[in-house]
């Protein structure tokens, strides 16, 4: 197992400096740059500011000088944020936006299976067609509607919740931002979990433990919910990066202090240091999550060995 782990994460080089190579010259050849504002700069202070963050130099030099100082561990300076590195800017927001994204990812996670099994064992009655709406809705109606509806209703016309904004320890404005970050993913779950579980309520094994006599609920805790488990898991990794970066534009609607304000921002500033920065943190966080969705399929499926 630590063998394959060590591979993957060798593997995952080449494709983290790939990635990193292609952001770097879309972002520089995108039209605009971090200095032309609305309001023109004298010609000198422009060619200083330029000189600064060396983008006076050729392209290839620019990109060379960039992989060294990430070598280093180096992310840069934030060319539009005055006196901030990217990496203190990172680690400003970040926690905010991971603690939303786990608190989407635990509640989702836990209904979708939940409902996904009351779901299977309720197979084309009501409780079975009250969960496929729920997640028809989840999944179609994108989150940056579905949080300015939410915030309509339940923060203006009900005024139950806060519509936007955040008050260090009031939980009550993290809910309705969770809401629309964990419907979608935990509609996505049940799904998997109702298609897996009716097929594992009809495997023979299943059937075998019933006719020995043991209740509905030892058979399901026993024999089917560990195996209907395995497509939740794999799952699992993807959904919490969707989460993540599906909270940059949740979190700038609701006007919450994560990371999301700074990526959006620089990325219609072109500050150039944090979209890489913050591109080169997920990217780095999707392939830890599908690495560790691999290595749980060996614990939930016998029959899984990585060689």
């Amino acid at each position: 197992m630590l063998r394959y782990a060590s591979r993957r994460v060798l593997s995952a080089i080449p494709i983290a400096f790939i990635a990193v190579s292609i952001c770097f010259f879309i972002l520089r050849l995108a039209p605009g740059g971090p200095f032309d504002g609305e309001r023109a700069l004298p010609p000198l202070v422009l060619a200083n500011l330029r000189a600064h963050y060396n983008l006076d130099q050729p392209l290839i030099n620019q990109y060379f000088i960039y992989i060294w100082r990430l070598l280093q561990g180096d992310l840069g300076p934030s060319m539009v944020i005055e006196g901030f590195e990217v990496s203190q800017l990172i680690a400003i927001g970040f926690p905010f936006t991971l603690t939303l994204a786990l608190s989407a990812f635990v509640i989702a996670t836990i209904i979708g299976i939940l409902a996904g099994m009351v779901a299977a064992v309720n197979q084309n009655k009501w409780p079975d067609y009250v969960m496929v709406l729920a997640v028809m809705i989840g999944v179609i109606v994108p989150n940056f509607l579905m949080a300015a509806l939410l915030q309509l209703w339940f923060g203006v016309y009900l005024d139950w919740f806060p519509a936007g904004g955040w008050v260090s320890g009031r939980w009550e404005y993290l809910v309705l931002p969770i809401t629309v970050l964990a419907w979608p993913h935990a509609g996505r779950i049940s799904r998997l979990m109702r298609g897996s579980m009716i097929e594992v309520l009809g495997t023979n094994y299943v059937r075998t433990a019933r006719s020995k006599g043991l209740g509905e609920r030892l058979v399901m805790a026993r024999h089917a919910i560990k195996p209907a488990l395995v497509p939740v898991v794999s799952y699992l990794g993807p959904g919490l990066s969707y989460l993540l970066t599906g909270s940059l534009a949740v979190e700038q609607i609701f006007g919450l202090p994560g990371i999301g304000k700074y990526f959006v921002t620089a990325a219609l500033n072109r500050d150039y240091g944090i979209v890489l920065g913050t591109t080169l943190l997920y990217m780095f966080i999707i392939l830890a999550l599908n690495l560790l969705v691999d290595l749980l399929y060996a614990w939930l499926d016998p029959k899984v060995r990585y060689r």
